[in-house]
C-alpha cells in the first residue's frame, strides 16, 4: 500500500492525502482505490511495475471522493476493469461532483487539470459479492450508507487483510461531510466482526491492531453525536453546542483544526432533522 499525507489536498502535495493498495495474484494485480490525481496514479503504476510484470486487471473503488478517484483514468487507459458499488452513480451524476472537479482543476493545478475526468465503473456492484482472481478471494462488502452511500470494503479472508476505505480513519480526525453518522457507527461494528490481521484504512498507516485502531473513528462519531444531540434536545445553537463540548481527547490529532468544527456542524444539522422526525 501507499500512504497519503495527513493533510488537506494542495497543489504542493499533488492531492496525495489518501491511501491506495494493491494485491498481486498469479493472474494480475488488483488495485484498491486510485489516489487523488492522475500523476499519483501513474507513480503508483510505476511502483507496481517495478515489483511485478503482471498486468493491472482490476481497480476496486471503496468510494467516490476526489482524493480516491482522480487517478482512475490512468488505470482505465491500461485496460483495468473498475468495480464499485452502484450507489456511487448518484454522486458521479451530481452537481457536487462536477463542482468539486472544477474547483480541483483550479486548486490542484497542474496535477488536476482540464484533462482530468470523472470515471464511471465498468461493473456496478448491487450486493456483496466475491471476486476470485488467480485463486485469490476478494470479498466486496457494501457497508454504506456510512462515510458515503457507496462505501465498499475489500476483505481477503485467507490473508486476513481488509482494505477499509474511509469507513476507517487512523491517526487523524475523520472527514464527515454528508456522511450518515448513525449508520457509520453500525458499519464499524460490522467491520469489527471480521477476522483481520492487517487493516489498510482510507487514511493513516496500516495496522495490526485492527479493533483498537477502529475505535478512533467509532469513538469520535459517538462523541460528536452525543454532544450535538444533547445540545439539539436542549434547544442550544450550534455555537453554544460547540463551545460546550470538551474536545480535549481529539485536539492533538492531525486536521482537528481543519475538520472538527465542520464535522460537528454537519452532525448538528443531521440531528436537528432526526429529532424533528421523532
Amino acid at each position: 500500500m501507499v500512504q497519503g499525507l495527513a493533510a488537506l489536498g494542495t497543489s504542493a502535495n499533488r492531492n496525495f492525502i489518501s491511501n491506495a493498495g494493491f494485491v498481486i495474484t498469479p493472474e494480475g494485480v488488483i488495485v484498491i482505490d486510485a489516489l487523488g490525481s492522475p500523476a499519483l496514479a501513474q507513480a503508483l503504476v510505476k511502483e507496481i511495475q517495478r515489483i511485478t510484470p503482471l498486468p493491472i486487471t482490476h481497480v476496486l473503488v471503496t468510494h467516490f471522493h476526489a482524493d480516491h478517484i482522480y487517478g482512475l483514468q490512468v488505470f482505465k487507459a491500461l485496460g483495468a476493469r473498475i468495480l464499485a458499488h452502484e450507489a456511487g452513480k448518484q454522486y458521479l451524476h451530481s452537481d457536487t461532483a462536477k463542482a468539486r472537479l472544477v474547483a480541483s482543476r483550479r486548486e490542484l493545478s497542474p496535477w488536476v487539470d482540464e484533462n482530468t475526468e470523472l470515471v464511471f465503473a465498468d461493473e456496478w456492484i448491487t450486493q456483496d459479492r466475491t471476486l476470485n482472481v488467480g485463486g485469490m478471494v476478494f470479498e466486496l462488502m457494501h457497508l454504506g450508507p456510512a462515510h458515503t452511500a457507496e462505501d465498499m470494503v475489500v476483505y481477503l479472508p485467507l490473508q486476513q487483510v481488509v482494505f477499509a476505505g474511509d469507513v476507517m480513519f487512523r491517526q487523524r480526525i475523520p472527514f464527515i461531510g454528508q456522511a450518515d453518522s448513525h449508520h457509520w457507527q453500525q458499519a464499524l461494528t460490522q467491520l469489527s466482526a471480521l477476522n483481520v490481521a492487517w487493516v489498510v484504512p482510507g487514511h493513516g498507516a496500516a495496522s495490526q491492531d485492527f479493533k483498537q485502531d477502529l475505535l478512533l473513528t467509532l469513538n469520535y462519531l459517538q462523541f460528536v453525536r452525543t454532544s450535538m444531540l444533547r445540545a439539539v434536545e436542549e434547544g442550544l445553537s450550534f455555537e453554544e453546542a460547540y463551545e460546550a463540548a470538551d474536545w480535549s481527547q481529539f485536539k492533538h490529532l492531525p486536521l482537528f483544526g481543519a475538520a472538527n468544527r465542520m464535522n460537528a456542524f454537519n452532525i448538528f444539522l443531521q440531528l436537528e432533522q432526526e429529532v424533528l422526525k421523532r
